[in-house]
């Protein structure tokens, strides 16, 4: 690719890398020449056939049809194909020795080279300076003006991945002083299980035993003994012994110690945990250096080391596209495909700003319409977030009960969610509070009332792809040369738009920090950092919520995903959405409307969160409806009220292609399967399921258990074609309440010779619920333990109805089947 002679006379600028802080009237001068400057990272460039060849082979890692289906690539392997050749990175590495930097490290990606030098060296080799800013009260460093290079390396640099100070920011928000109704209900493990349907999964031995899930930190826990007092009082060491916890540095970086970041790696450690109770949480944190986010380090070495990356990794922090820079941008675009490459989940948290994720923490939005750049990627699963609904409904009490359990659960079912959002701009909040508008001189936003505690970007974000690449014409602003991300071909389901571009979030769970009452419950015992002491009730405390909450707890439904499937999954979106086009339609599902609450149908693997909005309040002319008042609200349109963004059916920018039950979207999982010999063979990263040891039974009534006691079995490694169940579907017609009939299922192996069926332990199971409705008779079944080719057996299921109306429920069998697991609909009415 580098072809010309090096010319240090002919430069060219490397456009779009100077923060938007860096102006004369934040400037306080150049630092010294000899400050140091480690651990830079320079982002190379692939040749342009070489990025689409890759772009072709990770989605055909994606795709079962493809002889490179789930076929990964270590990072040596994904270096040879991909990076760049041996003669150019010589070339590159000569020229940053040539002016007294060191190369540390090229990584074997063939794409990063790690280098360190001065401020003096940096300023020689990049023709920018750096100097000591002065942004809010707080010193920040940064180059005034975008770096330069010899001409002849452009084709193969992006650019220095960061040259400031400015890091991602951790994505939680603590619990407000304020809230708009009088419930509080803080919402525990327990609660999470029962709301999104984690229980079922969880009865049947599926809590991701022998699954890693890797967090992404800059600083370490303050205290590990947190994490143990988190689980001990709300039950899961005792329930879930196999869990575990550890603290690593990779590849020997620099430890951070505890700093600022301590609340949010707590955070991530617990929620993680408490998604999947026996799986490993791996906190892999480096220190930040003068210039280069501690996170980013920690990832680079985990994905370049000699052994198996993690399987799932979740990161809580964010960054606008359009102030993060366009070498920064294409690192983090970079590290994601790589990743996926490798088999990796990346679940990234899509912010806690609305769609104005350049004005995080401001009292009001000034940028417009903007996303994080660390979470609009096609490579990671952004993670938005939600409130629940039952506060603004006044419904509070059919939703929770008036005593904890044992283990501080109170939820009973599922809860009707809306779009998280603590603003005065919220249609839900302003008209909950009498308002007729959140906008004008006479709304919430311009009122006392509103401008006292709801003057906020607090929000769960979303929004498109704006400045990936390219430079804005005003800093932190989508515009100038900015461009999105191309939308991934995957992205295409009702609601989402013809834009072109990459839209966030792609899914979302609860994330709220109390204003409608509701929060998460963290041990975090900093005292000297907003942190609260555990010695008491989990009501004292601390309490959160954001999307760095609901990012770790997707990444441990993916956890239990893996587990059922017996594989790494690399990037699960196209497995998502393909799931939500068959849910939605092209009209959406009425069943599955999260407004219906506890009604919504048992069958449903995404909630469509359809009433209220995101919007945040704004001043200024960017995206920013003012008809009068001094506070307007954030607007597609500034002529008129389009609020940025409302949710609706199917998918939407407040909340994604919606929220899950887990056991659903667990079930419909695709079972890893073997696949022909690509046409290069890397090495398989898969992970076998560990057997679990925890048994356990979830029974509901005396008569009728919700699941057999589950001993789940490991996978075996020949998987028969298919199980066979006759009906195809369970009808009990009517039945009158306080009488009890039942259905046979006929199950077979339809295959002539070949590898019997197993069946898992439990065999089976129905949602629990209260009363039973659906369950199994004593002599619930006669299948054996493995069902050979030929072989047929019977499985009863009972319905005793508790009152009159229609009832629907499903009933789930596990097995090795390369259908597996099967999900037969039940539906009965009492009389």
């Amino acid at each position: 690719m580098i072809t010309a002679a090096i010319d240090e006379n002919a430069l060219i600028a490397l456009a779009g890398n100077t923060r938007p802080e860096a102006t004369a009237a934040n400037d306080r001068g150049a630092v010294a020449d000899d400050v140091a400057m480690e651990h830079l990272m320079l982002q190379l460039r692939r040749a342009p056939e070489q990025e689409q060849a890759l772009e072709k082979y990770l989605d055909e890692l994606e795709d079962p049809k493809s002889p490179n289906y789930h076929h990964w690539l270590t990072a040596q392997e994904f270096g040879d194909r991909y990076g760049l050749a041996g003669q150019d990175l010589a070339k590159i590495t000569g020229w940053l020795q040539s002016h007294g930097l060191t190369v540390n490290a090229v990584y074997p990606n063939r794409i990063v080279v790690d280098f360190s030098g001065t401020a003096g060296e940096v300023r020689e080799a990049f023709h920018t300076e750096i100097h000591n800013l002065e942004v809010s009260a707080v010193a920040h460093i940064a180059n005034m003006s975008d770096p330069r290079i010899p001409a002849a390396l452009a084709p193969a640099v992006v650019g220095v991945v960061s040259l400031n100070d400015f890091r991602p920011r951790a994505m939680n928000q603590p619990r407000p002083a304020y809230t708009v109704g009088s419930d509080t209900q803080l919402v525990a493990p327990a609660d999470l299980a029962t709301i999104y349907d984690f229980n079922p999964l969880f009865a049947a031995g599926y809590s991701g035993q022998g699954q890693t899930i890797v967090v992404i930190e800059d600083s370490d826990l303050y205290r590990t003994s947190d994490w143990t007092t988190f689980r001990t009082t709300f039950g899961l060491a005792s329930a879930y012994p196999e869990g575990s916890l550890s603290q690593v540095n990779p590849s020997d970086c620099t430890d951070p110690g505890v700093n600022g970041d301590d609340a949010e790696a707590a955070i991530d450690v617990e929620w993680a945990s408490a998604a999947a109770p026996s799986a490993t949480i791996e906190l892999a944190s480096c220190a930040n250096t003068a210039t280069t986010f501690g996170g980013f380090i920690a990832l680079q070495n985990l994905l370049n080391a000699s052994g198996t990356p993690p399987a799932i990794v979740s990161i809580s922090y964010g960054e606008c596209e359009a102030e993060s820079g366009a070498a920064q941008n294409a690192s983090i675009n970079s590290l994601y495909q790589q990743a996926v490459g490798a088999g990796v989940s990346v679940f990234v948290s899509s912010g806690d700003e609305g769609a104005a994720s350049c004005d995080v923490g401001s009292n009001h939005a000034t940028h417009g319409i903007g996303v994080s750049g660390l979470t609009s990627t096609p490579y990671n699963v952004s993670v938005g977030g939600t409130d629940f609904g039952d506060g603004y409904a006044g419904t509070n009490s059919t939703y929770w009960s008036s005593a904890n359990g044992t283990a501080y659960g109170s939820a009973l079912s599922y809860i009707p969610e809306i779009p998280w959002d603590d603003s005065c701009a919220s249609t839900l909040i302003s008209g909950y509070l009498g308002y007729s508008a959140a906008y004008g001189s006479s709304g919430l936003c311009n009122s006392s009332r509103g401008e006292a505690d709801f003057l906020n970007t607090v929000a769960g974000s979303g929004g498109p792809s704006g400045c990936a690449t390219g430079k804005p014409s005003s800093n932190g602003v989508v515009g100038g040369s900015c461009a999105g991300y191309p939308k991934p071909g995957w992205q295409s389901v009702l609601g989402n738009p013809s834009d072109g571009v990459r839209d966030i979030p792609d899914l979302s769970l609860f994330a709220a920090n109390g204003v409608w009452g509701h929060y998460y419950v963290v041990c975090y015992s900093d005292v000297m950092d907003y942190g609260y002491s555990c010695s008491g009730a989990p009501d004292t405390w601390g309490g959160f919520g954001g999307t760095s909450v609901s990012s770790p707890i997707m990444a441990g439904v993916q956890a239990l995903i893996n587990q059922k499937t017996g594989s790494r999954q690399g990037n699960p979106n196209p497995s998502y959405y393909a799931l939500a086009n068959a849910e939605y339609g092209t009209t959406g599902s009425a069943s599955c409307d999260s407004t219906l609450g506890n009604g919504v149908a048992s069958s449903c693997i995404f909630y469509a969160v359809t009433q209220g909005d995101m919007d945040v309040n704004c001043t200024g002319t960017q995206n920013c409806y003012t008809p009068s008042g001094a506070n307007g609200v954030l607007s597609t349109s500034t002529s008129g009220f389009y609020p940025a963004y409302p949710a609706k059916a199917g998918w939407n920018f407040a909340t994604g292609i919606g929220t899950v039950n887990v056991l659903n979207l667990v079930m419909a999982s695709r079972t890893a399967a073997p696949t022909p010999t690509p046409t290069a063979t890397p090495k398989s990263s898969a992970s076998p399921t560990a057997t679990p040891t925890r048994t356990a039974t979830a029974t509901a009534t005396a008569t009728r258990k919700a699941t057999a006691t589950p001993t789940p079995t490991s996978t075996p490694t020949g998987v028969p074609k298919w199980l066979k169940v006759k009906p195809s579907a369970g009808n009990f017609g009517k039945v009158k309440v306080g009488k009890v009939t039942s259905v046979t299922l006929t199950l077979s192996n339809p295959a002539k010779k070949g590898s019997p069926i197993a069946f898992g332990k439990p065999m089976m199971t129905v949602p629990a619920t209260s009363p039973q409705v659906f369950g199994f008779p004593a002599s619930v079944t006669n299948c054996p333990p493995q069902l050979r080719p030929k072989e047929k057996c019977m499985l009863n299921v009972e319905f005793a109805p508790a009152s009159q109306g229609a009832v629907s429920s499903t009933v789930t069998i596990f097995d090795d089947a390369g259908n597996a697991n099967q999900v037969i609909q039940l539906q009965g009415t009492g009389k």
